[in-house]
């Protein structure tokens, strides 16, 4: 094919539709593609899964679907808030649309030291970053990490003549940044609100520690939820936001769960 004929070749999606019904977002779901994440002290490797949007006004008949991936192609910089809100700006004007969304979930790996021993390990969390632009205007950018922990029943501990029984936790912490924060500094208040942290290797000094710990410190969910959400209250990088905690309770076949939002 030359050239010339190429550039001939009819823009079907850019052709008139007289439907006049517009669609809040089109686009694609599911895009699988490596990345750099933005870390703490440095930028991550990762593979993420993309969900890229646009809304498309009712007189057009179609976006141009191949312009997400070549967003996604032409970028050079590691994803983080200000990346993300550059990205968002950059696809609205390729794809000449008032309003759109980025969206992409990626496993993010922490290295941790063990509690008393100090041997390192890493320890996977999930995590979700998200830009969106509404028709009305004003872009946002939100993070989201999934975090695990421990938490021990402060009822079972009383009751009890000797133990109490545990769980694993997870606490998922979706919000809405004003300013820059990192995946670490939200997952460590995931953290702090549990009985205690987990880890991806312990030696028995460690789990001697660990076991003690969370004994110590018993939570119930009710407890874990309120703790992140006055964190979060305390935190003027914080709009938004969204706090589930499920602990995956050890004497019943079901979770125990709890959750807090804030609208702004």
């Amino acid at each position: 094919m030359n050239a010339p004929d190429r550039f001939t070749l009819p823009d079907i999606q850019s052709q008139h539709d007289a439907r006049q019904l517009p669609i809040e977002a089109v686009g694609v779901r599911g895009l699988r593609y490596p990345v750099l994440v933005k870390g703490q002290h440095a930028a991550q490797a990762s593979i993420a899964h993309f969900d890229m949007a646009v809304g498309l006004p009712g007189h057009v008949k179609g976006t141009h679907m191949s312009r997400f991936v070549e967003l996604l192609e032409a970028n050079t910089l590691p994803f983080g808030r200000a990346s993300m809100l550059a990205m968002l700006a950059d696809m609205l004007a390729r794809l000449d649309a008032a309003s759109g969304s980025i969206a992409m979930r990626f496993p993010y790996f922490v290295k941790k030291a063990a509690p008393v021993s100090g041997i390192e390990s890493m320890l996977d969390i999930d995590a979700r970053l998200r830009v969106a632009h509404g028709a009305q205007g004003g872009a946002r950018f939100f993070m989201q990490v999934l975090v695990p922990a421990t938490s021990l029943c402060p009822c079972s501990k009383q009751i009890s003549a000797y133990g109490a029984h545990n769980q694993r936790s997870h606490i998922r912490i979706d919000v809405e940044l004003k300013d820059e924060m990192s995946l670490e500094q939200l997952m460590d208040i995931a953290e702090r609100s549990a009985s205690c942290e987990v880890y991806g290797l312990l030696k028995r000094v460690d789990e001697k520690f660990v076991t003690e710990r969370a004994y110590d410190n018993p939570k119930f969910v009710e407890d874990m939820v309120r703790a992140v959400a006055l964190a979060l209250n305390d935190d003027a990088r914080i709009g938004a936001y969204s706090i589930d905690v499920e602990n995956f309770e050890s004497i019943h076949n079901h979770s125990a769960w709890a959750s807090i939002s804030r609208s702004a």
